[in-house]
């Protein structure tokens, strides 16, 4: 078969939006257009997260959906669940063409052009040097924030994570590549660059004898005139180092914004989930950053009905919520991902249960970030402008803590930093005049 176009959807976390953008730069590189049309594409790309067990449903529902009015499509099935679920995939369903784990994206023109020889390619080594050293040279042009990844894998091993077994191992970029992708991306016209990794202030890479950590990459970022603002997701609490911390203060374009994963208030849970580290070291880390920055804000991710997890185990989570006052957040409901420890635990906790609890906790996550948009209402906030929205008399921007914010405007432009004017809010946005 001839392909000539494309189509690519992505499921799952910033890495894989990352990860997408480079591997729609692969694909033109080879000649081929992306359509935003799926049922005209030739070629069609899932990638995948396999975090969540929903993800991996939705996926092969896509696939049937695709399937009924189509089976004359190649299907490349790219990412993490390719890389869990690997040569099963073709057995659960033979419209799957391309099995590519996410080591291994600059391997897929090669894996089309041998589908002539062998109609099943499949891929699933932990090859990440090789991977990062040729999308290094095929840069996609994002927006006026660009991701870019410094890290990927995870040797923590929590006892509900596949991260692990589908990323591999922890390891980090050199500095170099970094800089030059950063300063690429900045003569386009990114203003704000997010550093992504599965352990991203885990960053950790030794030049000629001199070991360089996160804190360093971001200063050195700094020093670029063009960027704006600079994060980094997603930490793991044991890696935020003293200098990370005291960053905080001393660097101007490092956003006061950190997403901090805790995943439970209940020590005993954070055990169990072999999270190496309890709550109160947790609180202790959240105290460190405000005593160097007191307007630095905390958003996490929070799992509800861990297997075992009692009454008085959700209390200490809510207690906690209570305490740092988490401006936005994820949470979810546990569902067991085979290969991982917490799969073979016996789940004590009926669904119903599981469903209540994540209710109330969602609730009273949603009070609390209303309540911080709230405070913004009647104030001038400087907001980073984006794009424009699909109305067209509104742009989309985002402030120092991430907040959207909708600016009636005919004034402004993508890319401009601008004071506006917080008229009014809900709990997910922010809506101003400038």
């Amino acid at each position: 078969m001839i392909h000539s176009t494309f189509f690519i959807k992505s499921y799952g976390c910033q890495m894989n939006i990352y990860d997408s953008e480079k591997i729609i730069s692969i694909l033109e590189n080879k000649g081929l257009k992306q359509d935003d049309n799926l049922e005209s594409a030739d070629l069609v790309v899932f990638n995948t997260c396999n975090i969540r067990d929903k993800a991996a449903h939705k996926l092969y529902s896509d696939i049937g959906r695709l399937n009924k009015y189509n089976k004359n499509k190649t299907i490349a099935v790219v990412g993490c669940v390719a890389q869990a679920e690997n040569v099963e995939m073709f057995n659960k369903n033979t419209s799957i063409d391309i099995i590519l784990g996410p080591q291994s994206y600059h391997l897929l023109p090669q894996m089309i052009d041998d589908l002539s020889i062998n109609p099943k390619q499949i891929n699933t080594e932990f090859i990440i040097n090789e991977k990062f050293d040729y999308l290094t040279e095929q840069k996609k042009i994002q927006g006026i924030s660009s991701y870019v990844t410094i890290q990927e894998g995870c040797d923590k091993f929590c006892s509900f994570c596949v991260v692990p077994y589908t990323r591999g191992p922890e390891y980090s970029r050199p500095m170099k590549s970094l800089i030059d992708e950063v300063d690429s991306l900045t003569k386009n016209g990114a203003k704000e660059i997010v550093l992504l990794g599965q352990n991203v202030n885990a960053y950790n890479f030794t030049d000629n004898g001199k070991k360089i950590n996160i804190s360093d990459l971001i200063e050195e970022i700094s020093k670029n005139k063009k960027v704006r603002r600079i994060r980094y997701t997603t930490s793991h609490p044991i890696n935020m180092s003293d200098d990370l911390i005291k960053l905080h203060s001393t660097n101007d374009k490092l956003m006061p914004f950190l997403h901090l994963p805790v995943q439970s208030g209940s020590s005993e849970v954070l055990k169990k989930m072999n999270r190496k580290y309890d709550t109160d070291f947790y609180i202790k880390i959240i105290e460190k950053l405000k005593s160097v920055n007191p307007k630095i804000e905390i958003s996490s991710d929070f799992i509800v009905g861990y297997p075992g997890e009692t009454d008085d185990d959700f209390k200490k989570t809510l207690d906690l919520i209570e305490k740092i006052k988490f401006t936005q957040s994820y949470s979810f409901i546990y569902s067991a991902r085979p290969g991982t420890k917490s799969a073979l635990e016996k789940d004590q906790t009926p669904l119903y249960v599981k469903k209540e609890r994540l209710s109330i906790l969602q609730n009273k996550l949603r009070e609390i970030q209303f309540e911080f948009n709230k405070s913004f209402c009647g104030t001038n906030t400087e907001v980073l402008v984006e794009n424009q929205s699909s109305n067209s008399e509104y742009f989309f921007g985002r402030t120092s803590y991430m907040q959207a914010v909708y600016i009636k405007s005919k004034n402004i432009n993508p890319g401009d930093v601008k004071n506006v004017y917080i008229s009014t809010c809900n709990p997910k946005n922010l809506y101003a005049n400038c």
